[in-house]
């Protein structure tokens, strides 16, 4: 039986999402987790999105095939109890035998957190800090640059033989508070895209760019800001909306492709 399910992670602790011998990784733990319920022996896991090291998910899916005899609840609790305690898995749903997340994705959604702030170390857990205050408006009217399908060669690298050419469904900028959130929602992402996505809005948000700058340098192709990018820390996974059933032109993931 082919069953999907929403994972949750803490990523601080992990390589990423890919298995990696010698590493933890997220796919590791699910894997063992299975391994120790089916007696068929270990299923593979499938991912909508390989998140980096460091990125964490609130709301990964995740497809796995099951030869046991537990019904879902029963094999849902069961994989929930072996997990570690910074991953946790939701309700477990039947789906055909081919599903596989990354294709099934019709578009994933990643925000990035900034605590614009005094040092807080519980907060900066889970977001970068930034101490000078930042124009979230001139953020905001920079990250519509974004919109549309481009090539974004200059925020991430392909595969080779791949486009760099994604679509980007929206990017939204918002403060509460002290808190600043980037949501950046597209069809697929290159690798480490997001987060240069967010370090050139940060300088945006600094006064040390504007808009014109910014599509300037989408333009180029050139890496922007030399390839610098955000921490890890601050970007989580927050949705997957499924619903595609041809893969996206080009990649599926923050991680190789998110």
């Amino acid at each position: 039986m082919r069953y999907r399910a929403t994972v949750e992670y803490d990523g601080t602790d992990f390589a990423g999402f890919q298995v990696n011998p010698g590493r933890r990784t997220v796919q590791g733990e699910l894997e063992a987790a299975l391994a120790r319920l089916d007696p068929s022996g270990p299923s593979p896991v499938d991912a909508a999105g390989r998140t980096d090291a460091g990125v964490h998910a609130s709301g990964q899916v995740i497809a796995f095939t099951y030869r046991g005899r537990s019904s879902a609840s029963e094999l849902g609790r069961a994989l929930d109890a072996l997990l570690p305690a910074d991953v946790s898995i939701g309700d477990l749903h039947r789906v055909s035998d081919g599903f596989d997340p990354r294709y099934a994705a019709r578009y994933r959604e990643y925000r990035y957190t900034v605590w614009n702030g005094p040092r807080s170390p519980l907060r900066e857990r889970h977001a970068l800090g930034v101490r000078i205050p930042l124009d979230t408006v001139a953020m905001a009217e920079a990250g519509t640059a974004f919109i549309g399908r481009h090539d974004f060669a200059a925020f991430g690298a392909a595969k080779p033989g791949r486009s760099s050419v994604r679509t980007v469904h929206a990017v939204r900028v918002t403060r509460k508070g002290k808190v600043v959130t980037i949501d950046v929602a597209a069809d697929a992402f290159l690798r480490g895209m997001v987060r240069r996505m967010v370090a050139l809005l940060i300088e945006v948000g600094l006064g040390r760019m504007d808009a014109t700058g910014v599509a300037a340098v989408l333009v180029a192709g050139r890496p922007a800001l030399d390839g610098a990018s955000a921490p890890p820390h601050g970007l989580c996974l927050r949705r997957v909306v499924l619903g595609r059933s041809e893969p996206a032109e080009g990649g599926h993931g923050e991680h190789g492709e998110p």
